[in-house]
């Protein structure tokens, strides 16, 4: 040991002689919190999800689904399970398997502080060799040392939001609600996206969001579900509790946000009058078992993004993505009537 010892050094009491100090880039870098996970690891997770997934719908396995989706993302996987147990077996369809498109994918992983939750986000494309169309997260569940997928939102339209990126290439994690560097925050843009469904934007929507593609959908579908029915029937849009109130946002080049949310909304159908009676379809059966209804309340979660924009001004809503997790509603006490 001993002679290790002065192997190692200069047989004098000054300091051994050392390399060029860093430089302050260098040491700025070094400074910087570890990536969430590497994009090599990222594209692993997204591979494993996809053949996970694909064992799990293949057999309506809740279980196994379990393993890589979690919150607003298992709520809608698990709804698509019941509304398919609900059909008939000449109804159901064989299942297909498919696979995000790992060659295709556009990577955005933050860096994580220690202590942090960890996640990632990924624009994806279910179609080999085509565009992305899905904006997605993916985050730690380290009670269970793996990832899974906690929300997609489909796209409306083929221009990528335009994220930050460090010089190593990941990107930059920002608080998604209460951040002062934003125009608004998780909760006015969910209040936003309510409007949309409950009035067509009348109230807050158009205010908190400029027109867009995603947006316009929204409003179609208030616009073309209130009048299904004619003067026999209503159909209203309200908010409803929200489980999940995790929220995922990214600096945009911008210095704006990309916003990952999720929100819940119900739809209640009724009729105006007695004497008629609400059937419900084949895709309602596994809730409503084919029994006619005076009104119907439906619910669903959905996963939304939007960019925001720095400065004091409209955000843009990107896309979003709905299932139906539940419906109810009481039950006509009185022979067949009319059906609407």
């Amino acid at each position: 040991m001993a002679l290790a010892a002065s192997a190692c050094t200069s047989g004098s009491d000054s300091p051994t002689a050392k390399g060029p100090a860093p430089s302050a880039s260098a040491r700025k870098q070094q400074e910087l919190p570890p990536s969430a996970l590497t994009k090599q690891q990222a594209l692993a997770e997204i591979d494993r999800y996809s053949a996970v997934n694909n064992k799990a719908n293949a057999e309506n396995d809740r279980s196994l689904l379990d393993t890589v989706e979690d919150g607003p993302m298992y709520a809608m996987s698990i709804s698509e399970f019941k509304e398919s147990e609900g059909l008939t077996a000449s109804e159901r369809t064989a299942y297909e398997p498919w696979a995000y498109d790992t060659q295709s994918a556009q990577l955005y992983i933050p860096r994580i502080a220690d202590g942090q939750p960890r996640w990632f986000a990924a624009a994806l494309s279910g179609t080999k060799g085509k565009a992305p169309s899905r904006l997605a997260v993916f985050a730690e569940q380290p009670q269970h040392h793996r990832w899974e997928l906690v929300s997609a939102a489909d796209l409306y339209g083929t221009d990528l939001p335009k994220v930050a990126l460090d010089a190593d290439g990941y990107a930059i994690a920002v608080a998604a609600n209460g951040n002062k560097d934003l125009a608004a925050g998780t909760d006015l843009l969910r209040n936003g996206v309510l409007d949309n469904f409950a009035t067509g934007g009348q109230n807050s929507g158009k205010k908190i969001f400029t027109e867009s593609k995603a947006s316009s959908q929204q409003i179609k579908v208030h616009d073309e579900t209130v009048t299904q029915y004619g003067n026999k029937g209503t159909s209203t849009f309200a908010g409803a509790a929200n489980r999940y109130g995790d929220a995922y946002a990214l600096k945009t080049a911008d210095g704006g946000a990309l916003v990952l949310f999720s929100h819940t909304h119900t739809q209640t159908d009724a009729v105006t009058h007695h004497g008629i009676q609400l059937n419900p379809g084949k895709d309602d059966r596994a809730w409503l078992h084919d029994i006619p209804r005076t009104s119907i309340r439906y619910e669903f979660v959905c996963n939304d993004a939007a960019t925001v924009p720095a400065k004091a001004g409209p955000s843009t809503l990107v896309g979003y993505t709905c299932a139906r997790t539940d419906a109810s509603g009481p039950p006509v006490n009185s022979a067949p009537l009319p059906r609407i």
